[in-house]
Parts: C-alpha cells; sequence; structure tokens
C-alpha cells in the first residue's frame, strides 16, 4: 500500500522550475498553447530584457528539460533560456492526440509560432535559435524558412549526411573495439557496414556511448535518470509520456530525415550560422558536419570545435562554451 501510495502521488505530484533572484528575473514552466495544442515552455533568466535564446532538443521526443538546468547557470545571467519539449514529446505528449501524422513540417511550424509568442512576450525582434542533434534538422529548416526571425543560427551536433556520419561512427566504435580486443563486436560492427551504406542501419547508440562518442565528461543517461527522479520539472506521469512520446515519434521521423538528407533540404541560409561540434563526437560526426558546413551557404558562419566533448559540447564543456556565446552574441549585437 505504500509503494502504490508513493506511486500514484509521483503520478500527479505539482511540477515547477525553481525561482531566481532578482526583481526583473523570470522562471517559468508552463503549458502553452501552440497550433492547436499544448506545449510545455519552461523560461528562465536574471532579466527579461536579456536576449532570447530558444534551445531546440534532439532525440527526436527527448527533452532536455528534465535536467537542463544545471548546465545553463551561466547562461541565464546574460540571456533569457527558452526550453520547449515539442509537439508529442515529453510534457507536449498528450494522451488522447493522434501523432501518427507528425512530419519536421509540423514541428518546424510550432518552433515559428512559439518563437512569436517569445518574441511577443518579451517586446524582442528576433531570438538567438540553438538547435542540439536531431533538433539542429528542426533549426535549420525554420531558420531557412523565417530568417527574419532569428539573429542567427547555431548548430550543436550538427546533423549533416546521415550515411557519411553513421560510416564515421562505424569506424569510430571498430577501432575501438579492435583496441579493446573484443573480436565478437568487431564481427558484429562489420556485419553492419553494407546496410549502413545503403541507409538501412545506423550505429548502435549504445556502443558508440559505450566508447565515449556521446559523451566523456558528464553521464548522460544518468542525467535523465536524476533528472527524472528529484528534479522537480517532471513528475511519474511525465516520464510516462516522455517514454510514450519517443515510441510513437522517434522511428518516423527518423525515418523522414534520413529520407530527407538536411544536405539537399537546406542549403543556404541568410543568417550568420555556426555549427558547434565536440571533437569526438560519433552521433553525429565532425568529419560529416565539416563537409555540410563546407557547401553551406551563409552571409556569415564558423565551425567551432570543443576539443575535450563529444555530443554535448554545450553541457561537457559549459563554462568554455558560455564564454564562446558572450563572444559570439557581441559580434552579432554590433
Amino acid at each position: 500500500m505504500i509503494i502504490v501510495l508513493i506511486v500514484l502521488v509521483g503520478l500527479i505530484f505539482p511540477t515547477w522550475t525553481p525561482g531566481i533572484k532578482g526583481d526583473n528575473s523570470i522562471s517559468t514552466l508552463e503549458q502553452v498553447e501552440i497550433n492547436g495544442t499544448g506545449h510545455e515552455v519552461m523560461i528562465r533568466g536574471v532579466d527579461k530584457h536579456n536576449p532570447i535564446v530558444i534551445f531546440v532538443h534532439g532525440g527526436p521526443g527527448c527533452s532536455e528539460i528534465p535536467y537542463v538546468r544545471k548546465y545553463q547557470d551561466l547562461l541565464e545571467k546574460n540571456y533569457t533560456i527558452v526550453h520547449y519539449d515539442q509537439r508529442g514529446s515529453g510534457k507536449s505528449y498528450h494522451f488522447n492526440e493522434d501523432y501518427s501524422n507528425l512530419t519536421t513540417d509540423v514541428l518546424v511550424e510550432d518552433l515559428l509560432a512559439l518563437t512569436d509568442y517569445v518574441t511577443a512576450k518579451f517586446g524582442q525582434q528576433k531570438v538567438l535559435l540553438i538547435g542540439h542533434s536531431f533538433g539542429t534538422y528542426i533549426g535549420m529548416k525554420a531558420a531557412a524558412k523565417a530568417p527574419d526571425k532569428f539573429a542567427a543560427y547555431i548548430g550543436v551536433g550538427q546533423v549533416a549526411d546521415t550515411v557519411t556520419s553513421e560510416l564515421d561512427s562505424l569506424q569510430y566504435v571498430i577501432e575501438q573495439a579492435k583496441l579493446a580486443d573484443n573480436t565478437k563486436e568487431v564481427e558484429r560492427l562489420e556485419s553492419l557496414r553494407e546496410p549502413i551504406e545503403k541507409g538501412e542501419e545506423t550505429t548502435p547508440r549504445s556502443i558508440i556511448r559505450k566508447y565515449g562518442g556521446a559523451a566523456r565528461l558528464i553521464d548522460d543517461n544518468m542525467d535523465y535518470y536524476k533528472g527524472f527522479l528529484f528534479q522537480p520539472e517532471y513528475n511519474l506521469l511525465d516520464v510516462v509520456r516522455y517514454l510514450r512520446g519517443i515510441s510513437v515519434t522517434q522511428k518516423m521521423l527518423l525515418a523522414e530525415e534520413a529520407s530527407n538528407n538536411i544536405i539537399d533540404v537546406v542549403k543556404s541560409l541568410d543568417i550568420p550560422c555556426y555549427f558547434v561540434m565536440g571533437k569526438y563526437d560519433y552521433m553525429t560526426s565532425v568529419n560529416a558536419a565539416q563537409q555540410y558546413f563546407d557547401v553551406l551557404q551563409a552571409p556569415m558562419k564558423d565551425f567551432v570545435l570543443f576539443e575535450q566533448s563529444a555530443h554535448y559540447p554545450q553541457f561537457e564543456e559549459k563554462e568554455l562554451f558560455a564564454e564562446w556565446l558572450n563572444k559570439t552574441w557581441k559580434q552579432l549585437a554590433h
């Protein structure tokens, strides 16, 4: 009975995001109606007059709201930080809604509407758009479609040619498995080469993670577990929503990405563009991102490499990332 009671309380326990000291600070976590459905939006910052930054999470379906506060304290000092759970993801998953026709175009329209919402809310004209991992696919398409809404685009763990990236990842884990004298794993991975070359398979994420191609300075999986259990932004029902959202939407959105290569979808941007990569990123490989960067047209662009991190440089090297972002914003503002 005690266990049942604890679970029931966990399912309905109120959620919030902790306050920030300051007369002009903001710290809100709420459902916002966007394009006909509720989106969970978290907004945090020391001063509401600071520039707005919208983060677009990856996955697909992998909200960062459950744990991201621990990595953005420095950013909150100089920016108003907006995180949101995309349609069908996390707290934006609704059990009574049909997501069978969900596409990245729908997610792009949601992002553009969210941008309008926050710029009107804070009386600003543009926001700084930052996509992470699969979120860069959404972010690139949004920046290309409505460049007037954004001061610049930043792709962290930028997606590029899927097959190139997956082959890079495959080669990396094969080399690591050889160093570990894991013959059976090498054989298994080699058997994936042809299907990956055909675009039918991907390099197993568990093995990429095992060999440090996902994160090196943080434990990203543990961040989720601790966020789900101990942070106030999510309760147990939200965890159910999170897992359900992934199971319903992730496969079809990844299939769409694979069949509609971003390097063909977005060939140019009309705003400043930055690719920010961790040197050891093999979830979205540095080599593939660099090849895309080299052919992408933009009025100003820069390829930024963080030397100690993998797929999460904004978290793994948060001090350096905050320093880089401050410097970059100053250049954009002038």
